[in-house]
């Protein structure tokens, strides 16, 4: 049985993944930490149903006190870095989806996890279908030389662009450098018309609006023809699958991933 921690777990993702760690044969809920809600069930936070486990606010005590064997953490960006440094130092596997990591970051962390011998899995897309939209694009990547990425979310999320997006930009870019060839010169009247230039000349564009949860489209765009993969998550319970996944992985395995693409290959 995996002892898992879950951090953020008041969230509207925690609450998913408390639900998901209690309903898993294979995973046990031992702890769960949060900024508000101290001495609330979790379990009935997030079912309605008491679990014993209780919210803490104080993360490297609980980690202390509660040893679980992975950590979920989805919480904000600007902390997301010293909380995995925090997971690191206390040689707890973590599994990682809150997305705003900068690459020098993650960099950081791949070393910190190999010199630990701790492994930890950031992801910044755990739907299933989500990780397959940005293989599929990957693979269209190597056929066609120009193409733009539209990604939409609610109005809650801080980070743009989505880090979805910017992983299937950099995933594309393994297989093409520039996708804007035969492209005319361009003079944009509104600053960032054109959305952000990422990996290989890929524009992004970041949609935030209330009735999302979180889309992605790749456009890809030929002499006669244009091809447009699109994923629309609709409930946040397509994430625990991944979740899930992640979590036993890093529990069998010591090393750093970055995408759960790399193990559902």
């Amino acid at each position: 049985m995996i002892k898992v921690g879950v951090i953020g777990a008041l969230g509207k993702m925690g609450k998913e993944v408390v639900k998901a760690v209690l309903n898993d044969e294979n995973t046990t809920l031992v702890m769960a930490v949060d900024i508000m809600g101290e001495g609330t069930d979790a379990g009935i936070a997030a079912t309605g149903k008491e679990c014993k486990v209780v919210i803490e606010t104080d993360i490297e005590k609980a980690l202390q006190n509660k040893k679980p064997d992975v950590v979920v953490d989805f919480t904000q960006p600007n902390g997301i870095y010293e909380h995995v440094c925090l997971y690191m130092k206390n040689k707890v596997k973590s599994v990682i989806g809150t997305t705003g990591l900068k690459d020098e970051q993650i960099t950081a962390l791949k070393k910190m996890s190999q010199e630990n011998n701790v492994s930890c899995l950031i992801a910044p897309n755990f739907s299933t279908g989500a990780v397959l939209l940005m293989m599929f694009a990957k693979q269209a990547a190597k056929y066609f030389n120009n193409a733009e990425i539209i990604e939409l979310h609610h109005n809650q999320k801080k980070d743009a662009p989505s880090g979805t997006a910017i992983k299937t930009a950099q995933m594309m870019a393994e297989e093409n450098s520039n996708f804007t060839l035969g492209n005319c010169p361009e003079t944009e009247l509104i600053q960032g018309a054109r959305g952000a230039n990422s990996e290989a000349n890929i524009h992004i564009h970041s949609v935030r609006m209330p009735g999302y949860i979180a889309s992605e489209e790749v456009i890809f765009g030929a002499s006669g023809q244009i091809l447009k993969l699109a994923h629309h998550t609709m409930e946040r319970s397509c994430y625990m699958a991944g979740v899930l996944l992640a979590v036993k992985y890093v529990f069998d395995n010591n090393e750093f991933i970055y995408g759960l693409d790399n193990i559902m290959q």
